[in-house]
């Protein structure tokens, strides 16, 4: 969509959209879930619309019933009678290995003693277990024997012994064994109901029996180890908040917020304002732990893309465009189909780091993007892959023709600003003098702007001032002041311009007549606020080698389009006089008192007045200010900002005194864009102030001067004594003085200028 800025695009795309999207199939609900074979993958799963809380309470439901049931069935007399045999068993074998050890040790004279410590090995004497002192009165070889007996037997322990991990492996197999009989009965029943719920869903069901299989191993999740009131502690917390259970929690990524459960209808029809990359796509979020960040699948937030997807997304395409990354993810999004979750740092850091990967999301949405057309045309042309994903373009007007029909529409637009912000209603002065005024914003008394947001800015503030008035309604008053209250907040600069002319700072004349010099009107833009601002131009000629010097652009001061304007001045002067000589015109313009930039060619017809007075030696009146531009053949061309510019001439005039001979001449052609201040229509009207349209060049000297311009006869001469008859002798004479100056002198005479 390509428009300027406020004139309502987003707001009228959005009700077309939504519209459209109301009679649209709703979109399926995303949710991810624990991956139990890849744990850093977690598993999307699609279900219908509203079904993803269902089976996000589901889940809790179930890790509550097995919270409640698996603790009774541990504590059950069953289960305790078939745990006791299991370690009964494994005790028993441990005591009859040792007692198998102990009668063979018995048999070879050595008793086998257990100690704090293990298990100790002493000769015996008819069961009695001998002292050392004993021992070590034995013989030297009866010593030896008992000592090769010992060491034997230490032997056949330390295999004893070795069996003794494998038991208890065994112990715990068999433990765990029961423990997975004992649960897998309620795990079971507490997965009916959800499995009954979602028996259509194909991936619900596969994932039901990856958490059934992982419930059935980690029943000791559900056991607490300690005391009573840990019991009672473990019981009382959420399900869904305790760190055991999150696996099995159901993280829902986009879903109906609907409590009881109905599906919403109709397509999404979604705006970002701040599309950075994670708004669009999604993020993966850290929770700080122990001085590390830790993250899990319940930390996966969705993007508007995933909130959009099935729908309609809305982004404003310079918002974007400011946005690291975002441009790129929004293009690989569109290209693919699919929407991948990435995190900025895995593309800037050298060394990958391991953490989560989402599996893709599949998506089918229509993104709108807002711009204005420069932005386009630049996007366009910078990045291939633009017209390639964008292959629609509409552009937007910003204004409407004014007619009978549009007067209904407007008011129409106005009631629905009038609805939206919840204003006081409009009465019928009040909508014709916001027509008017939408007419001045489109500079253009036959067109209406479309820029919905000024008015409504004029609006809510018409609004307050009907309030302060205590007023029902807001009428013409309201709205008057709302536009003067907002150039008065706006126009300090303006009246410090007009002070320093009215105290004669900057020379700016607005009565009486002199040689070669005008007021051009110029135009100041300060953000919203644009006003007129008149500058006395001058012009000084002589004999030269025809060279018009524009003294802004000799200095660096003036644009191309000014310096544009200039150059056909002389393309005008070099078709329009002397036509048979050389031009011999030596000629300077400049702006007075202007220290800063200069650039437009509204200024080109004053310009060339000026020069034209100065050639003919005939005074201009002061009090008349021009723009215009101004071709080569002299005809008088339409310019911007014709309101303001006849505005800023006329308030220098009114400070200082109208005297019915002020005036300004504007373009013929700009007529229709005339959209004047109250103050200057009744001043016009009264005949104090006069507005002149001229075509060309020949209509406007002859309002400047007093005096005709002048047509050239059949005997190829002007009028006698006419502007153009004072101008081609003087620029014959030139060309006459030239060729003596050069005959006397020789070429390369002393004075000689060259362009």
């Amino acid at each position: 969509m390509l428009g300027p800025a406020g004139s309502g695009k987003s707001t009228a795309v959005r009700a077309l959209l939504e519209a459209k999207a109301a009679n649209e199939p709703a979109p399926c609900d995303w949710v991810y879930v624990y991956n139990f074979e890849t744990t850093h993958q977690p598993s999307a799963i699609s279900l219908p619309r509203g079904r993803a809380r269902q089976l996000s309470q589901a889940m809790i439901g179930v890790i509550d019933e097995l919270r409640q049931a698996i603790p009774g069935l541990f504590e059950s007399e069953e289960y305790q009678t078939r745990r006791r045999a299991v370690d009964e068993q494994f005790r028993a074998g441990q005591e009859q290995a040792f007692e198998e050890l102990n009668k063979t040790a018995e048999a070879r004279g050595i008793a086998v003693l257990r100690t704090p410590s293990g298990f100790a090995m002493a000769p015996s004497d008819d069961g009695n277990v001998m002292k050392p002192e004993e021992f070590h009165e034995l013989p030297k070889k009866e010593r030896e024997e008992i000592e090769k007996k010992i060491e034997g037997l230490q032997t056949e322990l330390q295999s004893m012994l070795q069996q003794v991990p494998r038991l208890q492996k065994e112990a715990r197999d068999s433990i765990r064994e029961l423990n997975e009989e004992l649960a897998e009965g309620a795990v079971h029943q507490a997965l009916i109901d959800v499995r009954e719920a979602f028996t259509e869903l194909e991936g619900v069901g596969a994932y039901l029996d990856s958490v059934e299989h992982d419930l059935i191993r980690n029943v000791g999740l559900f056991v607490s180890e300690g005391g009573e009131s840990e019991q009672i502690v473990s019981q009382t917390v959420d399900s869904s908040r305790d760190v055991r259970y999150r696996r099995y929690m159901v993280n829902i990524l986009v879903g109906a917020e609907d409590g009881d459960g109905i599906a919403e209808k109709g397509a999404p029809v979604i705006e970002e304002d701040n599309p950075t990359l994670g708004n669009l796509i999604g993020r993966i979020e850290h929770l700080p732990q122990m001085g590390s960040l830790i993250t899990d699948f319940l930390l996966i937030k969705p993007g508007v893309l995933h909130r959009a997807n099935g729908g309609y997304l809305l982004l404003d395409a310079r918002k974007m465009l400011g946005a690291p990354y975002a441009w790129e993810a929004l293009k690989r999004t569109l290209k693919s189909g699919e929407i991948s979750i990435e995190s900025p740092t895995d593309q800037l850091n050298m060394v990958s780091t391991i953490s989560l990967q989402p599996e893709r999301i599949p998506l089918k949405a229509k993104v709108v993007l807002f711009g204005d057309p420069m932005l386009y045309y630049s996007m366009a042309a910078a990045d291939p892959e633009f017209n390639q994903l964008f292959k629609v373009q509409a552009d937007f007007d910003d204004t409407m023709d004014r007619d009978d029909d549009a007067y209904q529409a407007y008011a129409g637009l106005i009631a629905s600003v009038v609805d939206l912000h919840g204003l006081r209603p409009v009465d019928a002065a009040g909508v014709a003098r916001m027509i008017e005024k939408s007419s001045r914003i489109a500079q253009d008394s036959e067109k209406l702007t479309l820029r919905v947001e000024a008015l409504a800015d004029i609006l809510r503030e018409a609004n307050y001032w009907a309030g302060e008035e205590g007023r029902d309604v807001i009428g013409d008053d309201d709205v008057g002041r709302a536009i003067s209250e907002q150039i008065h907040r706006s126009d300090r600069l303006r009246e410090k311009v007009q002070e320093t002319i009215q105290r004669g700072v900057v020379l700016v004349d607005t009565d009486g007549g002199h040689v070669g010099q005008i007021n051009g009107l110029s135009v100041q833009a300060l953000g919203n606020f644009a006003y007129g601002r008149p500058n006395r131009i001058t012009a000084r000629v002589r004999m030269g080698a025809g060279r018009l010097i524009d003294i802004e652009r000799e200095v660096a001061l003036g644009g191309p389009l000014h310096s544009k304007g200039v150059m056909i001045l002389r393309g005008f002067l070099e078709g329009t006089y002397a036509l048979d000589v050389p031009m011999a015109l030596s000629a300077s313009l400049v702006f007075e008192q202007s220290y800063g930039g200069v650039d437009g060619d509204s200024a080109s017809s004053a310009e060339l007045y000026a020069l034209l007075s100065a050639l003919s030696e005939v005074p201009i009146s002061q009090a008349i200010a021009v723009t215009g531009s101004v071709n080569q053949f002299g005809d008088v061309q339409a310019i911007g900002g014709v309101n303001e510019k006849i505005e800023g001439f006329f308030d220098i005039c009114n400070g200082r005194g109208l005297t019915g001979r002020q005036g300004v001449i504007i373009p013929h052609s700009n007529i229709e864009h005339l959209m004047l201040r109250d103050d200057v229509v009744e001043a016009v009207a009264r005949g104090e102030f006069t507005v002149y349209a001229v075509e060309t060049i020949a209509q406007g000297i002859e309002i400047m001067t007093g005096l005709p311009a002048g047509e050239r006869g059949s005997d190829g001469a002007f009028e006698p004594d006419s502007i153009n008859d004072r101008v081609e002798k003087r620029l014959l004479e030139f060309a006459e003085n030239r060729r003596k100056f050069f005959s006397d002198n020789g070429p390369g005479a002393p004075g000689e200028l060259t362009s």
